[in-house]
């Protein structure tokens, strides 16, 4: 058999990316599995992505990843959405099914994943509170929905984005979900079970800022989620640990979202261990 030199392409498209460290955990993968691929991570503007999803075509890619501030805009260069990226309203993997790209939504999946094997909470019945109204919010507010969860409460500041999403996530899903004026302080309930920072405060490079949460009236056993992945111990985490809160880093959905999309593009069950240790060791903290 002749020797085949082209390794199929994958990658993330956002702006900043450069402490984006995905590709070190599918790149991880790839090799474990003998696989040869590549995760090219590529800065890209806003006013460019229409012309870099014309290159995801011409290179063939086989899929790639969206982060800020492509998760929504990109959809109009999709094919095809997916039921839940539809009810979503944002996409964050994109995977190749012949010459069509589709697209699909992984976050919420791998913050529910987290919550679930991580930190062994299950949502059904709980009340939960989510900070932020952006395309991490609308995947984690819809899995919580579709997962049971008995209230769930976005809290952001601009009211009419924040209401807006709530409108059409209840609409869809048919849960009971409100929205509450992010008004100084936000002091988490006595009755909530689960608080997900879903806003990128804390994201490096600025490490030491902290959502403006109250944490002094928390019941004891509240589960405090940051979808903020790098540094894995956010400022509110810290706070949380402080208070003797369980917490869940970010790394647990970035680490469950990647498997979920590393099985969609190359139908193989990827190496979760193996993609847990390089995201660990490519943000130093085995």
């Amino acid at each position: 058999m002749p020797a085949n030199f082209r390794a199929e392409l994958v990658a993330c498209l956002g702006q900043p990316v450069d402490e984006n460290p995905t590709g070190a955990m599918q790149e991880a993968a790839f090799q474990a599995l003998g696989l040869n691929w590549r995760y090219l991570t590529i800065e890209v503007p806003p006013g460019a992505l229409k012309d870099a999803m014309a290159g995801v075509r011409a290179f063939g890619m086989r899929g790639i990843n969206l982060t800020i501030p492509h998760k929504v805009a990109v959809i109009e260069y999709l094919d095809e959405l997916t039921q839940e990226a539809q009810v979503i309203g944002a996409v964050n993997t994109v995977r190749r099914e012949g010459a069509r790209l589709i697209g699909e939504n992984t976050d919420g999946k791998g913050f529910l994943r987290g919550v679930r094997v991580d930190a062994q909470l299950d949502p059904k019945g709980k009340r939960g509170v989510v900070l932020g109204a952006g395309g991490a919010a609308r995947a984690i507010v819809t899995e919580l929905a579709l997962a049971g969860c008995a209230e769930i409460v976005v809290v952001n500041r601009s009211v009419e984005r924040g209401e807006a999403m709530v409108a059409e996530l209840a609409a869809r899903t048919g849960a009971n979900i409100r929205f509450q004026p992010w008004l100084g302080v936000y002091a988490a309930p006595t009755d909530v079970d689960l608080l997900v920072n879903a806003t990128s405060i804390g994201l490096y490079p600025d490490v030491d800022a902290v959502p403006p949460v109250d944490l002094s009236g928390a019941q004891d056993g509240m589960l405090v989620s940051d979808a903020v992945f790098n540094p894995p111990e956010t400022g509110l985490l810290r706070m949380a640990r402080q208070r003797g809160l369980p917490v869940l880093d970010g790394l647990s959905m970035l680490v469950y979202q990647g498997v979920i999309g590393f099985e969609l593009w190359t139908g193989r069950k990827a190496p979760e261990d193996v993609m847990k240790s390089a995201l660990r060791q490519a943000l130093d903290c085995v």
